[in-house]
């Protein structure tokens, strides 16, 4: 058919990473995958050889990453802490004595060790609950990749070297990828692999480029120099549009642009409604570097500091200096009014680091969060002192998750007692006013929430757990995940009770799952009487224009009328169908 060919349009729906819309040529980005082969080592003297030649490849590795960091630390945005990480875990204690033992032991090739040494990381990182620190495999896999390259030696492209405007399809592409894309090239990406809590997901958010992943086989159905729309805002990819379809979505992009200048010029005017009701909205997030993303997209408060990342992929457990040097620069950040810092959400799973701990493997509802704490006391204490310190240079909140009962919180209370009196007689100064929270995200917590209130000074719901935990759903698990609606007429009763038990004992009641961030939800949780909502800070000029151009009193009579309802079919319907009549620009109907 020669080049009159007419392409067929193809539609795929993966995961929307960073918003907006970006339209041009396909560059696919054909990294190979490396072919691990395995042989024997016949001798002790070539097993030698063999742990020499893989300490080489990570020293390379090491190397590699560190002129990236180089190359990229004055690019404006962006603060590729991650590269840290990954030359953390290509120098971890752990990482590197499972692949040697496995050479010597075994008596195989670096190649194969390190395969063997991924797979054992991948079945511990399985088991873990946290999407993002679930995720976090996947710096494990780049980072091993880069050293089977160097053992190799075989070199790959460098997205650094694209010099054309491009939209980059690849079967997944690396952080350390990512941030040296020339953003003024590349209009965005689209990958068969990843998830939203990567690393490369992050990236691509703070450097503003629209990108989709997880779409499974985007890299079969593309060829270099197809036209391609990347929508990162619905998660939709077309593939050869027709003249009809981009120009629609040409249209869509000024509108979108049109609308994030407006958004983000309003982003600072505070959450009123135009009944005069004011709601707080907050930032969540997991780095110190983030925190110029929440004061750019409107707020000054930091409604959930995840601290997880300290501990993962280190190879000691962190220090109270290393705890406490973080949380100062949170909480004496001078854009920040105040910041709510969430102690760590962890279970013995997740310290992979730590052989004694990691020994342990807990599922979901096991050993974890507040009820790993009270088992590891002394580890506990370590974080409580650090938060304290950390408390005298700026407002601070401490949020206790996973609580689900009054003696939890009560012990809870006696140890930070303790913690707080050891720093004032060891001569440290703490904060005055330090207010203490707990997370409300299962049932029991729900089923006890007025004496839970009279125990703390306020409550941050976090729907992520609540509602598989309500719903008795795995979230991973793809076969019952259509459980997972935020909708359920159950849910919004769980949420309601919760609310108003905080009310009635004088307490505020904040939400941090991602609900929060969702501006479908908006009006719904100002009818439910929230006081604060925390989400992550590209979430929040858009519910901030939500609730700006609605009244509490029409919110109310939304959440009325839907909880007369029976099944999240009629909730959601109701729901959507009111939005889009409402606020037609903020919630575009997606085209197929």
């Amino acid at each position: 058919m020669g080049n009159n060919e007419i392409k067929k349009t193809i539609v795929l729906k993966g995961i929307g990473v960073s918003p907006g819309i970006a339209s041009g040529n396909v560059y696919l980005y054909n990294c190979q995958d490396i072919q691990t082969p395995y042989y024997k080592l016949d001798t002790n003297t070539l097993a030698t050889k063999e742990v020499k030649r893989f300490k080489k490849a990570l020293k390379d590795s090491v190397q590699e990453l560190s002129d990236i960091k180089e190359k990229t630390k004055n690019k404006e945005g962006i603060e590729p802490l991650f590269l840290d990480i990954h030359i953390m875990i290509l120098k971890d204690r752990m990482f590197i004595r499972e692949t040697v033992d496995n050479i010597q032991e075994r008596r195989i090739n670096a190649e194969w060790a390190l395969k063997l040494t991924v797979s054992k990381y991948r079945d511990i990182f399985k088991k873990m609950e946290d999407e993002y620190l679930k995720e976090r495999i996947s710096d494990v896999e780049y980072v091993s990749e880069r050293v089977l390259r160097n053992l190799s030696q075989k070199t790959c492209e460098s997205v650094a070297d694209i010099d054309e405007e491009v939209i980059i399809i690849a079967r997944d592409l690396s952080p350390a990828d990512t941030v040296q894309i020339n953003a003024e090239k590349v209009l965005g990406f689209a990958t068969d692999s990843g998830g939203k809590t990567s690393h490369t997901a992050i990236v691509a958010r703070s450097m503003e480029i629209p990108a989709v992943v997880g779409l499974e086989k985007i890299t079969g159905e593309v060829q270099s120099d197809d036209k391609i729309i990347v929508d990162g805002t619905t998660g939709l990819v077309i593939i050869n549009p027709d003249p009809d379809i981009l120009k629609r979505y040409e249209d869509k992009k000024k509108h979108y642009q049109l609308m994030e200048e407006d958004l983000i010029k309003n982003a600072g005017l505070p959450a009123i409604t135009q009944d005069n009701h004011e709601i707080d909205i907050s930032a969540n997030i997991e780095f110190i570097e983030e925190i110029p993303s929440a004061v750019c997209h409107g707020t000054d408060r930091i409604g959930l500091y995840r601290t997880e990342f300290i501990y993962v992929n280190k190879e000691q457990l962190p220090t109270e200096e290393e705890h406490f040097a973080n949380y100062r620069r949170v909480v004496s950040d001078p854009e920040i009014k105040w910041a709510t810092i969430r102690t760590f959400d962890l279970g013995g799973d997740k310290f992979v680091s730590d052989p004694k701990l990691a020994a342990e493997m807990n599922p979901a509802m096991g050993l974890r969060a507040i009820r790993f704490c009270l088992q590891e006391v002394e580890l506990f204490k370590v974080q409580l002192r650090a938060i304290l310190r950390a408390s005298a240079y700026g407002n601070t909140k401490i949020l206790f998750p996973m609580i689900s009962g009054v003696a939890e919180i009560r012990e809870v209370k006696k140890i930070l007692s303790e913690v707080k009196q050891g720093l004032v007689a060891e001569g440290f100064s703490v904060g005055d006013n330090t207010e203490i929270g707990i997370m409300i995200e299962v049932p029991s917590a729900v089923m006890m929430a007025d004496r839970l209130a009279e125990e703390v000074d306020f409550f941050s719901i976090g729907t992520n757990d609540l509602i598989q935990y309500a719903m008795a759903i795995d979230r991973v698990n793809e076969r019952v995940t259509y459980l997972y609606d935020p909708l359920h007429p159950a849910i919004l009763r769980l949420l309601k009770h919760v609310v108003d038990a905080g009310h009635k004992a004088g307490i505020t009641v904040a939400m941090c799952g991602e609900m929060a961030g969702d501006p479908a939800y908006s009006m719904i949780l100002l009818g439910l009487g929230l006081d604060e909502l925390s989400m992550t800070p590209l979430a929040i000029p858009r519910v901030k224009r939500i609730i700006r151009r609605s009244t509490l009193k029409e919110s109310m009579e939304l959440l009325d009328t839907v909880m007369t309802f029976s099944t999240v079919g009629e909730v959601e319907t109701y729901v959507r169908n009111y939005m889009v009549e409402k606020f037609p620009e903020d919630f575009p109907i997606i085209e197929q």
